[in-house]
C-alpha cells in the first residue's frame, strides 16, 4: 500500500445528522459499516451547485470517499445508495427515523465497527418506508437494540427473588433489569406496574425474527404501555431524557 492510499478510505454510511460550519461546509454525523460512527466535513456542501449535497440528507444511506483530514475526515465524493426520499417526506415518518437516529446516537460512541447495529438501523430505516407509521417497527427496533447493546431486560424471572413469572401483572423495574413480581415489586421505589399483556408482547419481540412480529398489532393500551415503559428505561440507562418521544407524541396530537 503507498502512503497516499493510508490517507483516503472509503466507507458505506447512514447519515444521522448535521451542522453547518463556515460559510459554507457542514460537519455530518455518520454511522459507518466498517468504522462505527465517525464524525467528517463535507466542503463546499451548502453551495447551490455542490454535486454532494442531495447525497448527504439525515436518513440518507450513502457510500461516501474521504480523505484523512488534521482533525476531521474530508467527504470527497458521495454516492447514494438508498435515499430514503419518504421519511423525510412524512412528518411523522420523519419525527419515527429521527427517533431511530436518537437512540442509536446516544448509546454509540466512536469506537469502531458494530455490523450488527449498522444493519439494523438500514433495515429499521427500509421497514419505515415499507410500513408507514407502525409502531411495531419502532417497538421491534428498541427491543433489538438493547440486546445489541447489553441491556437485554429479563422478562422470565423476577430481577429479586429469582422465580419464573407467572402470567400476571408484574412489576418493571429500570434498576434490576427486568421484571419484579407482584410480591417483590410491591412498595418497591424503582419499579412500575406492566401488564401481562404489555409483557407478552415485549417478550414475543424479544425471541422472534421481523418476520414473525411485522403484521403484529399491539392493542392501544398495550402499546402506550410498552412506549411508556421503554422510554423510561431507555431515560434510566442514559441518564438523561431523550428529545424526540416529545415530538413523536406532538405529531400525534396534530393528527
Amino acid at each position: 500500500m503507498s502512503p497516499r492510499d493510508t490517507h483516503t478510505f472509503h466507507a458505506q454510511a447512514i447519515v444521522l445528522r448535521h451542522m453547518e460550519y463556515g460559510e459554507a461546509d457542514r460537519i455530518l454525523t455518520l454511522y459507518t459499516l466498517e468504522r462505527g460512527k465517525i464524525k467528517a466535513i463535507a466542503k463546499g456542501v451548502r453551495k447551490l451547485h455542490s454535486r454532494k449535497a442531495g447525497h448527504l440528507e439525515p436518513f440518507t444511506q450513502v457510500k461516501l470517499f474521504f480523505a484523512q483530514g488534521r482533525n476531521l475526515s474530508i467527504i470527497t465524493q458521495a454516492e447514494t445508495i438508498s435515499p430514503f426520499y419518504k421519511l423525510r417526506e412524512n412528518l411523522t415518518l420523519t419525527s419515527y427515523s429521527a427517533y431511530v437516529v436518537e437512540l442509536l446516537e446516544r448509546f454509540s460512541y466512536e469506537e469502531g465497527p458494530n455490523r450488527d447495529l449498522y444493519n439494523l438501523l438500514v433495515d429499521t430505516l427500509t421497514r419505515l418506508e415499507k410500513n408507514p407509521l407502525s409502531r411495531t417497527v419502532i417497538h421491534y427496533y428498541e427491543v433489538r437494540l438493547l440486546d445489541l447493546l447489553g441491556f437485554r431486560p429479563d422478562l422470565q424471572t423476577c430481577s429479586k427473588c429469582s422465580k419464573a413469572i407467572k402470567p400476571e401483572d408484574q412489576f418493571f423495574t429500570a434498576l434490576g433489569g427486568g421484571i419484579y413480581c407482584p410480591i417483590c415489586g410491591r412498595n418497591q421505589s424503582d419499579a412500575w406496574p406492566v401488564s401481562m399483556t404489555t409483557l407478552k408482547y415485549m417478550r414475543h419481540f424479544q425471541r422472534s425474527k421481523y418476520s414473525k412480529v411485522k403484521d403484529v398489532e399491539i392493542p392501544k393500551k398495550a402499546e402506550l404501555e410498552f412506549t411508556a415503559l421503554i422510554e423510561k428505561y431507555m431515560t434510566y440507562i442514559l441518564e438523561r431524557a431523550l428529545k424526540t418521544p416529545k415530538f413523536i407524541r406532538d405529531i400525534s396530537k396534530e393528527n
